[in-house]
């Protein structure tokens, strides 16, 4: 019983430290997007940023990872 309750203990610590990496993504995204040229890229990025946020305030990090860490990958290319 004690191994289950400290299983599930750090499954729920792991989670709330994944949901704390999504601000910082949108944080990056924030302080890179002045720096792209193309206008129709930056709506794309923004676009992205902002469904990682809602997806983020939903509660769905994976996804929310997913859309900030691709308009990240959009930023630097």
């Amino acid at each position: 019983m004690k191994k289950l309750i400290i299983s599930i203990y750090f499954l729920l610590i792991s989670n709330a430290a994944l949901a704390g990496s999504c601000p910082m993504l949108w944080g990056k995204i924030d302080s890179s997007i002045n720096n792209v040229a193309d206008e129709d890229l930056k709506v794309k990025i923004q676009e992205l940023r902002d469904a990682g946020k809602k997806a983020h305030s939903d509660g769905d990090h994976s996804e929310s990872e997913k859309l900030l860490n691709e308009a990240l990958s959009l930023i630097s290319s």
